[in-house]
């Protein structure tokens, strides 16, 4: 069970990102520019891929131990 907690990190990490990045908000400066927390866009996909990846580790590794 503490396996599948460790893959979980990742996904709730990805989560907090999305969430901080739509409570953060953006804004517009008043020299016309945008203010906006963009890199944690990018982050928070970069944390469920790495989430997806060991989710698929840990189902090929069960599957290969129940296979013996």
């Amino acid at each position: 069970m503490k396996k599948n907690i460790l893959n979980l990190i990742p996904f709730i990490m990805g989560i907090g990102c999305l969430l901080a990045f739509n409570f953060i908000g953006s804004e517009v400066a008043s020299d016309g520019t945008l203010v906006e927390p963009f890199f944690l866009i990018p982050f928070a996909y970069i944390l469920f891929l790495i989430g997806i990846i060991g989710l698929l580790i840990r189902a090929v590794s069960l599957y290969c131990i129940n296979k013996k």
